[in-house]
């Protein structure tokens, strides 16, 4: 079914002016982007939203304010977590980012032999040393697309069980190692069907507009000392 909304009147995407009002004098000059698909940016169109996809409007709101930013996406689909950590670590870390996204494990989750401790290991891998070297790092619970239409009756609630365990522990990382977390695990439109592409693993435009409003948001509350 297609949204009836659109950026302007939807209720959970950025308002005129807000993210201005949230990132003015933001410090942030080199941003970097390690993952996934999510990262990446696979997201389906929808009419009425943005065609940027999550990492390219954080990116375009923070040079907004400051538009000498300097960024660099290195997200790539497919990828599990050691992958990421493997292939695009040294990289984030050459570029000397004081501001980093790390985003990856659903396609762990998506495995029925998903351990979520071994996900824990490599992202803390990653999160360490960026964090060392000086740079805020953002992390994210992403949306349970266990509600996607295009996901099969049969596999929608073990998951749904496995994205929200990884949420779960994303989370509790993110708290222990010091970074930014983005919840959108239980965000009021996370079952709304808009929200999901047709291939029943990524998201749509919509989401996109919505993860980058909660994006741009968190970064607003850390600047405001929240």
């Amino acid at each position: 079914m297609p949204s009836t909304l659109s950026e302007v009147t939807d209720p959970f995407c950025l308002r005129a002016g807000e993210s201005a009002d949230l990132l003015g004098g933001h410090p942030w000059r080199r941003f970097v982007v390690l993952g996934d698909s999510v990262a990446e940016g696979l997201c389906e169109p929808v009419a009425g939203y943005s065609e940027l996809q999550w990492a390219d409007r954080i990116a375009a709101e923070l040079r907004a304010v400051a538009p000498a930013l300097a960024y660099l996406n290195l997200g790539r689909r497919g990828l599990r977590a050691h992958e990421v950590r493997a292939r695009q670590l040294d990289d984030a870390l050459g570029f000397a980012p004081d501001l980093a996204l790390v985003v990856c494990g659903g396609n762990d989750a998506f495995r029925t032999s998903f351990v979520p401790a071994e996900v824990d290991v490599e992202v803390a891998a990653m999160i360490t040393p960026l964090r060392q070297a000086g740079a805020d790092v953002l992390t994210v619970g992403m949306f349970d697309v266990s509600h996607s239409p295009a996901v099969p009756p049969a596999v929608r609630p073990g998951l749904g069980e496995r994205m929200r365990l990884l949420s779960t522990h994303t989370r509790a990382l993110a708290a222990r190692l010091g970074c930014l977390h983005v919840h959108l695990t239980d965000h009021p439109a996370v079952a709304d069907p808009t929200l999901y592409s047709g291939d029943g693993r990524h998201g749509s435009a919509r989401s996109d507009a919505i993860a980058a409003a909660e994006t741009v948001r968190r970064l607003g509350a850390h600047l405001a000392g929240h």
